[in-house]
């Protein structure tokens, strides 16, 4: 078994059972490992501690799977932890009213680079680093054994999908890939329920794998803001918040969005709850630049949300993104009415929730406008953040409250 060794004093963040091995932590290599092949990590004084996939082509060597001296055997390895990690969502898959949820979430569920996404009747995955790419076949027919054994938690699994078409995978010297994985190709959409209301997921071509499952518990927040108001979704998508806000009795709702299908794909999901299209306005084009004529023309809302895509993918785009997130914030507490409500979120895992505020509390300062913090929200449960491994809190976001 080859394996790859530390320098000194570099395995202290494995002892807290952290998965990742950087490439300035590595002193040398026994054996001559392939992109994704399975090494012991060994301490400088050539202790075991745990064993992960090797990935030469990124700056994250090895990512571990397991911890401790002895090898598992990785056929039940991959049984266990996708079981577990199911079992750990039982109270969401023993739901009525929903069906569409993350089953498993990588690092967070002991399983570096593995996604696997629930919308109905069909799974979604992502094999996003070398190991996960490496495991496939076995981690796919694992989940479609577990599958015909708990069908509450994983649908009939009619069909397994790959959406591994994302640009991390270049960092791990992988092509993005797509493609039915086992079953069926699914629909071009697929009509998943959430908490009494439906939407249309795109698995083909829509973010992520197709549907924002980590903002479910923020949706659902809307209906609290929303009665009589008149409302600003900005960076919509497919209008998951906009279909909350009218069904908690929003006035009217306005979702801008840079694209024309995400659009249409909103206006389909008022339509699939019997909502009326007639309060809804759908403004393609730039949102900083559609908040600024806003702005100029003194539109008032009474809740904005904002909900935009990463800013920043690198510690050196960390300041660009701050400052794009200031413009932004700044613009909506412009735009709002004294009592309104900001529900405002960052995905952009390196712009942590205390700077994230910062970020929010300049605009509030800039904008004049004496802003109260209502709420701190995060991503749903079934996104969870494992304790030794932070970089898993991603989704961070405030609802906001501009009392003059």
């Amino acid at each position: 078994m080859a394996a790859v060794r530390l320098k000194p004093g570099r395995e202290k963040s494995l002892l807290r059972r952290h998965p990742w091995v950087f490439a300035g932590a590595i002193d040398g290599l026994e054996g001559t490992p392939g992109a994704g092949d399975t090494v012991a990590v060994c301490s400088a004084g050539d202790e075991v501690l745990g064993w992960g996939a090797f990935s030469p082509a990124s700056q994250i060597s090895v990512r571990l799977w397991s911890f401790g001296a002895g090898e598992p055997d990785w056929a039940e390895f991959w049984r266990s932890r996708l079981a577990s990690a199911a079992e750990a969502r039982r109270r969401l898959w023993e739901r009525d009213d929903l069906d569409a949820y993350r089953l498993v979430n990588a690092e967070s569920d002991g399983l570096p680079g593995v996604v696997v996404d629930r919308y109905g009747d069909f799974l979604v995955f992502q094999f996003l680093s070398a190991g996960a790419e490496r495991w496939k076949a076995e981690l796919v027919g694992a989940v479609r054994s577990l599958a015909q054994e708990t069908p509450a938690a994983f649908g009939q699994a009619t069909g397994l999908y790959e959406r591994s078409d994302v640009d991390v995978r270049v960092k791990e010297g992988l092509a993005p890939v797509s493609g039915v994985l086992a079953g069926e190709a699914p629909p071009e959409r697929i009509v998943v329920r959430e908490g009494g209301t439906r939407f249309w997921v795109d698995p083909y071509h829509g973010h992520k794998t197709g549907f924002y499952l980590d903002q479910r518990d923020n949706r659902a927040l809307t209906l609290e803001y929303a009665r009589g108001a008149e409302v600003l979704n900005a960076f919509s998508y497919s209008g998951a918040f906009g279909v909350l806000a009218l069904r908690g009795g929003a006035a009217r709702v306005t979702n801008v969005d840079t694209s024309g299908e995400a659009l249409g794909l909103a206006t389909a999901n008022i339509l699939l709850n019997d909502l009326d299209p007639a309060k809804v306005e759908s403004i393609h084009g730039d949102v900083f630049h559609v908040l600024r004529q806003f702005r100029d023309a003194r539109r008032q809302f009474d809740l904005v949300i904002l909900d935009p895509p990463k800013f920043a993918d690198s510690r050196s785009q960390v300041e660009g993104a701050a400052r794009g997130y200031k413009d932004i914030n700044l613009l909506a507490l412009k735009l709002l009415r004294p009592g309104g409500v900001l529900m405002t979120f960052s995905c952009s895992g390196l712009v942590g929730p205390d700077l994230f505020q910062k970020i929010v509390a300049g605009a509030a300062l800039d904008s004049r406008r004496d802003v109260q913090i209502l709420r701190r929200l995060s991503q749903a449960p079934d996104h969870p953040v494992r304790l030794n491994f932070p970089e898993g809190e991603y989704l961070k976001g405030l609802v906001c409250r501009v009392t003059t």
